[in-house]
């Protein structure tokens, strides 16, 4: 009875052995925010803030966008944020507010109305010139023809806002 013991031990021991060097040999990484960024050669970001440049403004719309921007990035990063000689530079300007009937009921009056807002984004990357862009991104969102706009506003803008600056990290930082 007693080899019995003996071999099960020396067959638990060799096992946990085994286990042992497969976790030391191998590396999982994984980064929840997505950002893949080298911080050894990439350390400081400059946001600068984005004007309104559209011909139709909502004023809140620019303090909202340049916070949700920068909270963006000062959350999901390491990066040190400057206002002047960043490693990473991103600048532009909200160029599009605009409204437009998606919808036509029966009566001939328009039912549902779609929000959209357009930004223009120029991104460099000081330490890889090969990432540097120009583009616009842009956000939509519909609503009842039947509400006022001032009263679906805040809510809408904020919604696009969180969708832009996502798309705009995930073009400059994750490397999507």
């Amino acid at each position: 009875m007693d080899w019995i013991k003996t071999l099960f031990r020396a067959r638990v021991s060799g096992l946990c052995v085994v286990a042992l060097l497969l976790l030391c040999s191998c590396a999982v990484s994984y980064k929840f925010n997505g950002a893949s960024i080298d911080y050894e050669k990439t350390k400081t970001i400059q946001i600068d803030p984005f004007p309104i440049r559209s011909a139709y403004v909502w004023a809140p719309m620019q303090a909202m966008f340049n916070n949700k921007l920068t909270d963006l990035y000062a959350s999901q990063t390491k990066l040190r944020q400057v206002k002047r000689g960043g490693d990473l530079h991103i600048a532009g300007e909200i160029i599009g507010f605009d409204q437009y009937n998606k919808g036509i009921a029966a009566d001939g009056y328009s039912s549902q109305v779609q929000l959209k807002v357009t930004v223009n984004v120029r991104f460099t990357n000081n330490k890889n010139h090969t990432e540097d862009f120009e583009r616009q991104f842009s956000a939509t969102a519909d609503y009842d023809a039947s509400q006022q706009l001032m009263n679906v506003q805040d809510e809408l803008v904020t919604q696009m806002i969180k969708d832009i600056t996502d798309q705009i990290f995930n073009a400059t930082v994750a490397n999507w």
